[in-house]
């Protein structure tokens, strides 16, 4: 139990000692969106519609994947039942 404590304490002595440790952003190295010279800037708009259109042709092959292995054990189904008959 003591141990606990020592080390609870250490943690805690530790962390406030490097929570004050970590500098601090000057205000002068803030550049506004309009100062950024456009090579630098990301086309966000771009890659977030690439990334919409992969999800839904993902999610349109898996249904339609899924419709024709059903399609498959329904006819599966409908020749084991009719071989039963």
């Amino acid at each position: 139990m003591r141990h606990l404590r020592v080390l609870v304490c250490v943690g805690l002595l530790f962390g406030a000692a490097t929570a004050g440790a970590q500098p601090q952003p000057s205000p002068d190295e803030f550049v506004p969106i309009s100062e950024v010279p456009p090579e630098e800037q990301i086309p966000a708009i771009t890659l977030v519609a690439t990334a919409y259109g992969f999800v839904w042709v993902a999610v349109f092959a898996y249904v339609w994947s899924l419709g024709r292995r059903l399609q498959a054990a329904e006819r599966e189904i409908a020749r084991l039942e009719s071989k039963r008959d």
